[in-house]
């Protein structure tokens, strides 16, 4: 039998419409940034996009810190953290951020992608190993469950019960229950309290992804495991993107020191991969201490989401149960979602379109991403010209309104 060729299978999948797209704005390049305000295929747009929620990617103080550390220390990070290519700066950052979270340890890597990697080959590393996850969880968590060989076993959305079954029906092997806090999407929040029970009855490691509530939520902004009451006892691991509200780069993770340690001397995707540059290590280091101390950040993001809300219900808008930055609306189609993007770049305002196959229940969504740096009027303008292009498709289409939004 002869081997399929790669080349034509691909080509057969998108002649199929079977490749998941992320819609037209991902082949958008941005050519110029000044806070919300960017700059895409010549037109300058308010953007509702992203994850700079507390608008510190920009901050003065964090750029200088990255200058101040390129002059210093170059541009490459050296190597591999196993090659010698661990630096001061990682550590005084991993240092910083176990004191604010107030967990033991805390280990620095590239990104979110290989640190839930890395927990995951790490510490499920042998035959009949499972891990059990919520259905709408990140990639980064479902493939690193693929990718270090165990078994997954996926519970529908924000359900503690179907994560208790999942963990019962995998009674052997060791077991961990993975969840992101923050689902990136919708910006609803997982039951952190009844996932950490379901852990504790199933001698499960609960492990948190916590990368749109570090910043945001909790007491001084320490996210969704503080905001929950919870701490290193409750959930002993958890990682979280540096650049979202955090507006560096790089991932960290955090929580109890064996395991932490453990992943520092074993986890192949830290070891043998390039560390972070020192330079970007230096400007995510003040931008976290930046985080720490401004609360009026987190007030002044919270004053937005609750505008957003007010407004998108004045004029009829249907919304999730989301408090957080991460605001969304619903359609049927993509085409509709799709259409309504359009209509709002041409309006000089950048939304995010996510297709139906992507977000669990079958419809499109447009994603928008408030921050800190957003003004009222900014918000209202937005709010102003969704309803105003969800009218115009609704005429043009003789679509029931209910269906658009």
């Amino acid at each position: 039998m002869a081997r399929p060729d790669l080349i034509e299978r691909i080509q057969t999948l998108h002649a199929a419409g079977d490749v998941l797209r992320a819609g037209p704005a991902s082949t958008q390049a941005v050519t110029r940034r000044d806070g919300v305000e960017v700059e895409v295929d010549g037109r300058r747009l308010t953007s509702f996009r992203g994850s700079d929620y507390l608008g510190l990617a920009q901050q003065f103080g964090v750029v200088n810190a990255l200058q101040d550390a390129v002059a210093r220390d170059g541009v490459n990070g050296g190597t591999a953290p196993a090659a010698g290519g661990r630096h001061a700066l990682h550590q005084a950052l991993e240092t910083e951020a176990a004191d604010w979270l107030g967990h033991p340890r805390a280990l620095l890597f590239g990104n979110a992608y290989l640190a839930n990697l890395a927990v995951q080959q790490a510490l499920l590393c042998e035959d009949g190993d499972v891990c059990a996850q919520d259905q709408l969880n990140h990639p980064s968590l479902l493939d690193a469950t693929v990718l270090a060989g165990a078994r997954l076993r996926r519970y529908p959305h924000l359900d503690t019960e179907g994560a208790m079954r999942q963990l019962k029906h995998a009674a052997e092997g060791a077991a961990m229950l993975a969840t992101d806090a923050v689902f990136c999407i919708d910006g609803d929040v997982a039951p952190l309290r009844s996932l950490s029970l379901v852990a504790r009855m199933q001698a499960a490691l609960l492990v948190v992804d916590d990368t749109h509530g570090i910043g945001v939520l909790g007491d001084g902004g320490r996210g969704s495991v503080s905001a929950a009451g919870m701490g290193t006892a409750d959930v002993p691991l958890q990682v979280f993107a540096l650049d979202a509200a955090l507006g560096g780069s790089g991932a960290l993770v955090v929580g109890d020191a064996t395991l932490v340690e453990h992943l520092a001397a074993t986890a192949r995707p830290y070891l043998h991969s390039p560390a972070v540059t020192p330079a970007l290590a230096a400007a995510s280091l003040e931008a976290l201490r930046l985080a720490r101390r401004d609360d009026w950040r987190r007030e002044k993001l919270a004053e937005l989401v609750a505008l957003f809300r007010t407004a998108a219900r004045g004029h009829g808008l249907a919304l999730g149960a989301s408090e957080t930055p991460i605001q969304s609306l619903s359609f049927a189609t993509d085409e509709h979602a799709g259409r309504l993007a359009h209509d709002l770049q041409q309006a000089g305002v950048w939304v995010g379109m996510v297709p139906a196959a992507s977000t669990g229940d079958g419809a499109a969504r447009l994603r928008i991403s408030l921050s800190a740096l957003h003004v009222p009027a900014q918000v209202q303008t937005l709010v102003d010209a969704i309803a105003r292009a969800r009218d115009g498709l609704h005429a043009a289409a003789r679509v029931p309104a209910t269906v658009l939004a």
